[in-house]
């Protein structure tokens, strides 16, 4: 098989095994066709007021000052004396599509939705706007046009900003809040004066929905603990209350006005969402008015053990805890609305202050309309499912279904409210698991089918390797063999039934995908079963328990590997196994000081693990003296101010870090081969380069502190270098380390641009244990008593390579390929970057933007993350120019180490019970096959970057037996 061949093969089965983790657990649970359901009482109000503070925490809001008194005296008052309180729990991922999709439809949207569009929306769904008479949304353009387009007819009106004004680096955020409490003003003003506006406004059955960004804008750019972002808290208490008491002169204080105050997500301390840390799962509930419950005064405990009740001064007032999507279902019968067809919130009766009768058919139309769903889901399943192969949810079939309403309904007449509540409760709990099992019907038959095609790929490249790599008595004819026409017709045979099946189950084009794949794969792994043969001859001649160990050792190192997923720490624990290599393999004593500076390397690059998380506030007493004085004279300042001073700290010594090892290894460099003009040239200037990004961030975190915004002239200094950090390298020398030095040099001046604290001390020193690694391999080749071995300082990335001298694999490549996989896991997690959405700092992009844009946001940060992935990369090139192996070989077996790390992970997803521990797994199965993906991908940009491999591809033409 030809190398291009190759590797479009294992690219597309990567994507595929990728892309199969969405489809397993990450589909819509949007079903249609239902019937809407409303309860059949009138409603307690006419019209609701939707208030969604973006971005705020529960904590920030309940909180009391030092002095015992609020920051939002308005809400206090109303959670104190008018209205009911509670705490709203969101899920992951916390993001403002999601959360005002559960808060408006009622239910979780799937993680993959939020890269399909902000402002479109991936599947159809309906929402209480589209079952009100009118809606008046006034906000972000983000987030309201979404509803505006998901809305049957024409009764949802936005008002939005432009998207411009969501500045991080804004004067003022809170403005963008101030524009909606501006624009309601406006609209109640013109409405006095417009018959046909106000006649409107009088129906029943309105929502006006007041969406307030500047919170979350404030808190991504100052930190939640930030000045800004609590009188943003204040402002927004301060609009609420002008606007509640223009509403109520408005209607003439009818009282048939509700309101509900929340929050789509909470925040991190360092300014992040997406993930399931509290901060950022819970967020406030206040709902007053119209048919709501008052505060009501408790004597005894409530049933909460968080410990918040006590920190927030509210023992006394009792709670009522909420799942994100009951807000729709609540809203719904507050109004009198259908409940929205594809909502799964069960409406939270203590919001509700009506009569027994109500809350009980308000329960029953919850569990009808929740029923239809698990109906029309079986329905699907049932459609798409062979009779014998389909099995029903035994607790709640046909005529349990049928047992359950009537009963209710009985329970209803005979005006046994409580037991038609706590009946109709039961229904809904069993239609919710009802649902889950029908949509969860296929996942086991998935799994399986990429786990079969997973042991099948893994198979096939360890065969490869055996078969085309390795040193073993080979068979005389098995060359000459033709490949088995009976396997071509089983596979072929096997193939057929596979699509057959899913023909007449009528599944997904997806699914032919994930069923078909291991079939072409398992047939390639059978046709070079004549490798284990070849294994089998040569096992007296190989060095079993030698092999054996280092079966257990790796084994032992993935498994490291794995933990390290969820503890970064483990990264240290393996970096200070790997500082003892030489000297536990003999090399100290023929390479003292390369062995001394391979320690101490791992030993400095093994503090980064233990470091806080990107974005977290630096405690750098782990790495710094000056720490304790640093933290003493940060006490009275903010906290944007402290960390641009840590950052201009920790940003100095990496670029000054940078300078210096390039600047020595130029003097050296010259003392043994003069560079040429042209080179020297170029490596100037890009050492200029390094110390102008070493100073750009300084001046545009002072320029923001100082909020005068983002300075062009350092925006255009940020995408130029970003723009320029693949093509430069290209310009140098192609001898080994001076292109090591561009790239090195290229790269970090981005990555300076892209920090944000002690993490811009990274590259340098990965840099510095890259550079031993390289030099102590040419001492492990020399203890091996290779005498093909090279000096380095001869190295040209562009010279041709004699193909006759490329050898065979050694069991020591097993030991480099494991090396490489680890400084690849430690170029991740090393940065403080955790397997979360959260972990990522927008403070990162300030360089080269503020206003926000997600993807563009993304992609920059994403780039931060490939920067140390590049370095280690390159490295792996050199070593495999430097020992004279083909750049495949190695390669495979670091597609084995990853691909088993990924199997571990999909076997973890199906062990866990809880949403969480899945969600967790699944993240780092989705970590681990990206970052398989993007090494596949990025050796090539390597072999570009240094001009050698992509050479050796199109000269050797080398291909797989």
């Amino acid at each position: 098989m030809k190398m291009i061949t190759f590797f479009l093969m294992g690219l597309t089965v990567h994507v595929v095994f990728f892309l199969s983790i969405f489809d397993i657990y990450f589909t819509s649970p949007l079903v249609h066709g239902m019937t809407p359901q409303s309860t059949p009482l009138a409603p307690p109000a006419s019209r609701l007021v939707l208030i969604v503070a973006d971005g705020l925490r529960a904590d920030s809001l309940f909180t009391l000052l030092p002095n015992s008194s609020s920051r939002t005296p308005f809400l206090r008052t109303v959670i104190e004396e008018t209205g009911t309180w509670g705490v709203s729990h969101t899920r992951v991922p916390t993001e403002s599509r999601p959360g005002h999709v559960a808060l408006i439809a009622g239910f979780y949207e799937d993680v993959s939705a939020v890269a399909k569009g902000w402002k479109e929306n991936p599947v159809e769904f309906d929402s209480v706007f589209n079952e009100s008479r009118s809606t008046w949304c006034w906000g972000s353009p983000d987030i309201l046009p979404m509803f505006a387009k998901g809305a049957t007819g024409d009764h949802v009106y936005t008002h939005t900003y432009p998207a411009e004004e969501e500045d991080f680096a804004s004067t003022d955020a809170s403005r963008l809040d101030t524009w909606v409490f501006t624009q309601v003003k406006s609209f109640f003003q013109a409405a006095k004066t417009n018959s046909t506006l106000k006649a409107t406004l009088l129906e029943d059955k309105n929502i006006f929905f007041l969406h307030l960004l500047g919170i979350d804008t404030n808190g991504h750019a100052h930190r939640p603990m930030s000045q800004e972002y609590l009188d943003n808290i204040a402002l927004v208490d301060t609009g609420v209350a002008e606007v509640v008491s223009l509403m109520e002169d408005f209607f003439g204080h009818d009282g048939r006005t509700a309101y509900v105050f929340t929050s789509d997500h909470g925040m991190t301390n360092w300014g992040s969402h997406g993930a399931g840390h509290p901060s950022e799962t819970l967020t406030p509930l206040v709902v007053w008015g119209a048919g709501v419950n008052r505060a009501q005064r408790v004597i005894e405990a409530q049933p909460y053990e968080d410990g918040y009740l006590k920190d927030w001064n509210l023992e006394h007032i009792r709670r009522a805890d909420v799942n994100q999507a009951d807000i729709a279902p609540l809203m719904a019968s507050l109004l009198g609305l259908p409940i929205p067809v594809n909502s799964v919130g069960v409406t939270p009766l203590l919001y509700l202050n009506n009569s027994d009768q109500f809350k009980a058919e308000s329960m029953y139309t919850n569990a009808i309309q929740v029923l239809e769903q698990f109906k029309m889901k079986m329905i699907q399943k049932k459609e798409t499912t062979l009779p014998f192969l389909f099995t029903p949810f035994q607790l709640l079939t046909e005529s349990k279904q049928a047992e359950f309403t009537h009963r209710a309904r009985i329970l209803i007449q005979l005006e046994k409210y409580n037991d038609a509540i706590t009946l109709c409760q039961s229904l809904i709990s069993l239609s919710l698991e009802g649902l889950v099992y029908y949509h969860t019907y296929d996942r086991f038959f998935l799994g399986c089918s990429v786990v079969l095609g997973f042991i099948g790929w893994t198979s096939y490249v360890i065969l490869v390797i055996l078969r085309t790599h390795a040193s073993l008595i080979r068979h005389p004819n098995l060359a000459k063999q033709n490949p088995n026409q009976n396997l071509a017709r089983f596979c072929v045979a096997v193939a057929l039934v596979i699509t057959l099946f899913l023909l007449i189950q009528r599944s997904p084009i997806t699914y032919y995908i994930y069923c078909l794949l291991p079939v072409p794969v398992w047939y390639s792994a059978l046709k070079e079963s004549g490798a284990l043969s070849d294994l089998i001859r040569s096992a007296p001649s190989l060095p079993l328990w030698k092999c054996l160990g280092y079966f257990v050792l790796v084994a032992f190192g993935i498994e490291l590997l794995v933990v390290s997923f969820f503890h970064r720490s483990m990264l240290t624990v393996g970096l200070a196994f790997l500082s003892l290599w030489p000297l536990l393999s003999g090399l100290f004593g023929k390479a003292k000081l390369r062995s001394l500076s391979w320690f101490l390397g791992c030993l400095c690059l093994a503090v980064f693990p233990l470091m806080p998380v990107v974005g977290r506030e630096p405690n750098l007493r782990l790495v710094y003296e000056k720490c304790i004085i640093i933290l003493s004279r940060s006490c009275g300042w903010k906290l944007l101010e402290m960390v641009a001073r840590m950052y201009f700290f920790c940003s100095a010594c990496a670029g000054l870090l940078t300078l210096f090892t390039s600047a020595c290894y130029l003097w050296s460099s010259q003392r043994r081969t003069p560079l040429r003009t042209s080179d020297r040239r170029q490596f100037f200037s890009q050492m200029i380069h390094v110390a102008v990004c070493l100073y750009v961030p300084s001046l545009t975190h002072s320029s923001l502190q100082q909020k005068q915004g983002l300075p062009l002239l350092n925006q255009i200094i940020s995408w130029s270098t970003l723009a320029s950090s693949i093509f430069v390298p290209l310009l140098s020398s192609t001898r080994l380390f001076h292109r090591l030095l561009s790239i090195f040099l290229s790269l970090t001046s981005t990555y300076l641009l892209l920090s944000t604290g002690s993490e811009a001390l990274f590259p340098p020193v990965l840099s510095w244990l890259m550079f031993v690694w390289i030099n102590i391999e040419q001492e492990a080749l020399l203890a091996q008593g290779d005498s093909r071995r090279q000096e380095l300082s001869t190295i040209d990335f562009s010279a041709n390579i004699d193909i006759t001298k490329i050898r065979q694999l050694k069991l020591d490549d097993i030991r480099r390929s494991y090396f490489f996989v680890f400084f690849i896991i430690t170029a991740f997690f090393g940065t403080g970057n955790i397997a979360s959405i959260n972990s990522f700092d927008p403070a990162s992009i300030y360089c080269f933007l503020t206003v926000f844009n997600p993807f563009i946001m993304g992609g920059l940060m994403m780039w931060k993350v490939i920067i140390p992935f590049i370095i280690v990369m390159c490295t792996f090139e050199t070593i495999q120019v430097a020992t004279q192996l083909s750049s495949r070989s190695l390669f495979l077996i670091v597609l084995v180490i990853s691909d088993v790390m990924a199997l571990h992970f999909f076997f973890l997803v199906q062990d866990y019970g809880s949403w969480l521990d899945i969600g967790t797994s699944i993240s780092h199965y989705v970590i681990v096959m990206s970052m398989t993906i993007f090494l596949m991908l990025l050796s090539v940009v390597t072999h570009v970057l240094t001009s050698k491999r992509l050479i050796l591809w199109n000269r050797s033409k080398m291909h797989f037996p």
